[in-house]
């Protein structure tokens, strides 16, 4: 780690260097003027001017306005093509200029360009949608809930997401998601992608892509659809950047950046942020053990967390532009992170008259270091000057590191030592042509190669009263899954009003599962074919209707088919399931968007048919804990009955995966977003989705029927002073399923913010869950035992923080009716 620190800091030492350095004796010709906005004739602060050079055929110089708009560059004796751009703006070009004296070009006025405003953030205030035949693209915009949160906190506020008290994403309530950074798996999320969203600060992305219906060119991996996470990149002439320290209760404190230094045909740059969190919780579970004939034996148990993380995550880069049609992008993502989870139990055994039996005290100090890294390389060309008509080679290497460690004690003694060692090894090779035909129609194909190998080596270590240790529960599974992938897709535009996208992808896997400590070993090979389907009609400017299909599958973790078992406590184990196999699901989408004066309604239904749906069925076993002696006993052990008289045994129950059922799901959502005045927004989010799962075990109907949903409203008002206030409050409905019932749960944040120094700052404070009301209550019934638990991850928290930009814009509001450019070109093809 000291060597790659070493290397950055070198590094922003040689550009902060080459910044300050005078200009080159060479430029010795001066060019100067002023742009302004065509319509409201202000002036333009950070546009960009650039001089191409004919005879280098490459841009060579540049330059950006100051807060009045005007510019001054030298540079040397030629003939250019000069440009002035600015986001969301046509672009000018003044062609074959010669210049051989110093030039004031005057006053350039630059329109807006309402084509381009559904591709990026004009009014930040709001989060804007793009919609595109295959995906849903979320401009994050000036979310003040999240400053100085993380990715998890970001993705808990996006339409049709939800993110558990765990940290489990979920799409429209469906957790089996597939999470993307910049349209590729990413070390930056790495082998735990829960803890791993936890991390990264809020402030790196720059929009989020809901990816429901996923075209041909995708990966067939999520049943339930793809998150696309895209991280800022500046792509501007010169140093520009941001930088957010926030600091809160309970303690927490984080500092996060964003850097970029573009110069003639390079641009560097990059996003590190560190962060420290506690995160105090707890949980308390009332469990009834039947216990056949024999009286019940009762468990109420409580614990409480104690978590401190720490991380540190980078993304450094170099764009070079090759020349005007060709690009090389390399990058290297680097995370360290730390987690210390002290858990304290305390657990009664009761009688059927409530009186305590015996006392468990029993504390687990769990340490937790994830390590990541990956490198990238992408070759971009594009052919005869037209941007859509290109071919990409992407390569992608990721090595990743996780460990947890704990010696349990209980009632002051030692009882266990267990230790998790995983290491993954992954590569990446993707390539993709696209031909444009004609002016409206588009053809694509590509090869996709996914190879990954882990390595998880488990090992517990039980002490035992006489002074001997037994090892039983050690193991060592190594998991490794290779998929192949080739895809086409074409698509096509009719008369500007309807368009499509068809595709059809093949994907082949091989599975194979190696557990070394039992020599068990399995070798999976399967093969699908998974068409995709996406229409558009536009009805009017301000309507339009989309329909989506695509077949999909979930693949087991490896933890899935793992067949050693493994313990979370004395009396609940997990055992994975080797014959697992993969569930595949047939889903369709019908969305409709409308714009009514200032309100956009951006509505769906959606149907979804899956099969060998993965299901964890939890079952007695014959073992059997002793809490007084902390030893198990198996039912078929002679001492058992001698050992059954003299203590309570309770029972041992495993909870194993297994294909039971098919799973029809129906749903409806939809997402409104109105603007009463220019100080006032508000937008919701609500999302009914009914589930039914078929399927028997052992003779056991596991059937059940689901109707669950969730709301979540958004309110911001600019109040006098110029500060931004905003709420937010969100309900999941209850839930169940063959086993379980959830209750629904409520949480409200509220955030203010003020910008600084003529909008180059911004300061601003949140609290998270005002109520403190974030938790999951639920209750368990199966034939063995009854249980009824209460779980928060993490209480109210407050959170105040300051961001400082330097060379960068903030995005201000245009001040004209978007009325039917607020979806952008809805019907552009992208994959």
């Amino acid at each position: 780690m000291s060597k790659f620190s070493s290397f950055i800091f070198i590094f922003f030492s040689f550009i902060s260097l080459g910044y300050a350095l005078p200009d080159n004796a060479d430029k010795n010709i001066t060019i100067s003027g002023k742009v302004i906005d065509n319509d409201t004739k202000e002036p333009l602060e950070y546009a960009t001017v650039a001089f191409f050079s004919k005879k280098e055929n490459k841009i060579v110089d540049g330059g950006i306005t100051d807060s009045n708009g005007n510019f001054s560059i030298k540079i040397e004796n030629g003939v250019y093509d000069i440009t002035i751009e600015y986001i969301s703006y046509k672009k000018i070009t003044l062609p074959n200029k010669r210049l051989n004296s110093d030039l004031n070009l005057g006053t350039i006025s630059l329109e807006i360009d309402f084509a381009a405003l559904g591709e990026v953030e004009i009014i930040a205030e709001r989060t804007t949608v793009e919609i595109k035949l295959d995906k849903k693209i979320y401009n994050v915009g000036k979310d003040l809930t999240v400053r100085g949160g993380t990715v998890s906190d970001v993705l808990d506020n996006v339409p049709s997401v939800s993110v558990d008290v765990e940290g489990n994403v979920a799409l429209r309530g469906q957790d089996n998601v597939k999470i993307l950074i910049n349209g590729k798996p990413s070390g930056l999320v790495g082998l735990n992608s829960t803890a791993a969203l936890r991390q990264l600060p809020a402030e790196a992305i720059e929009r989020v892509e809901v990816i429901t219906s996923p075209s041909a060119r995708y990966d067939a991996e999520g049943t339930a659809g793809i998150l696309n996470i895209i991280l800022r990149r500046s792509k501007m002439q010169g140093l520009n950047g941001a930088i957010t320290a926030n600091a809160g209760y309970p303690l927490s404190a984080g500092l996060s950046g964003n850097i970029n230094y573009r110069t003639g045909d390079f641009n560097f740059f990059n996003t590190t942020g560190y962060s420290y969190r506690e995160s105090p919780g707890n949980s308390k579970t009332e469990t009834e053990y039947f216990n056949g004939i024999e009286p019940s034996t009762f468990l109420n148990e409580k614990r409480e967390f104690d978590r401190q993380s720490k991380g540190l995550s980078t993304n450094f880069g170099v764009e070079w532009y090759i020349n005007d049609t060709a690009s090389l992008i390399t990058s290297i993502v680097y995370r360290d992170s730390d987690e210390n989870n002290d858990a304290t139990n305390l657990t009664n055994e009761l009688d059927v008259n409530g009186n305590i039996l015996s006392t468990i005290n029993r504390f687990d100090p769990e340490e937790e270091t994830d390590k990541n890294v990956q490198y990238a390389v992408n070759f971009d060309k594009q052919f005869d000057g037209n941007m859509d008509h290109r071919l990409t080679f992407d390569f992608q290497y990721e090595n990743s590191q996780e460990v947890e460690k704990s010696l349990i004690v209980q009632n002051g003694e030692d009882v266990e030592n267990v230790q998790t060692i995983e290491e993954q090894n992954s590569i990446l090779l993707q390539s993709d042509y696209v031909l444009p035909i004609g002016e409206k129609s588009q053809f694509e194909l590509g090869y996709r190669g996914n190879f990954s190998e882990l390595n998880t080596d488990y090992t517990l270590l039980e002490f035992n009263d006489d002074g001997t240790v037994d090892d039983d529960g050690s193991n060592n599974l190594i998991y490794r899954e290779y998929v192949n992938a080739v895809y086409s897709q074409f698509g096509s535009k009719i008369k500007d009003k309807f368009s499509f996208l068809f595709g059809l992808r093949m994907e082949a896997s091989r599975i194979t599962v190696n557990q070394l400590t039992s020599t068990d070993f399995e070798r999976k090979n399967y093969h699908g074919f998974f068409p995709t389907l996406n229409l558009g009609y536009e009805i009017s400017e301000k309507q339009s209707i989309t329909l989506g299909y695509n077949r999909r599958l979930s693949r087991p973790r490896s933890r899935y088919i793992n067949p050693f078992p493994s313990r979370s406590s004395p009396i609940n184990l997990f055992q994975g399931n080797p014959d697992l196999n993969p569930s595949y699901s047939n889903s369709f989408d019908l969305g409709y968007l409308n714009q009514i004066g200032k309100l956009t309604l951006n509505s769906s239904i959606y149907y979804q048919h899956a099969t060998d749906v993965f299901s964890f069925i939890a079952q007695g076993t014959d073992d059997f804990y002793i809490f007084d002696t902390s030893q198990t006993v198996n039912i078929n052990d002679p001492n058992y009955d001698d050992l059954n008289d003299q203590y309570t045994l309770v029972q041992v129950i495993k909870r194993t995966p297994v294909n039971l059922a098919t799973n029809d799901r129906f749903g409806f959502e939809f997402t409104v977003t109105h603007k009463p005045t220019q100080n006032w927004n508000i937008n919701g989010n609500f999302n009914l989705f009914h589930s039914t799962t078929k399927g028997f075990y052992n003779g056991t109907d596991f059937g059940a029927e689901n109707l669950s949903w969730f709301v979540r409203l958004n309110n911001k008002y600019t109040l006098p002073s110029k500060i931004d206030w905003q709420t937010r409050v969100f309900y999941m409905g209850p839930s169940e399923d063959a086993q379980n019932k959830n209750k629904g749960m409520f949480s409200a944040s509220m955030a203010f913010s003020k910008d600084l120094f003529k909008e180059a700052a911004s300061i601003s404070l949140s609290v998270s869950d005002i109520f403190n009301s974030q938790k999951r209550i639920s209750e368990s019934t199966t034939p063995e035992f009854y249980s009824n638990s209460e779980f928060q991850r993490r209480q109210r928290s407050f959170n105040l923080s300051f961001t400082y930009r330097f060379n960068q814009q903030k995005k201000k509001d245009s001040g004209r009716n978007r009325e039917g450019n607020d979806g952008g070109d809805n019907f552009d093809f992208e994959g």
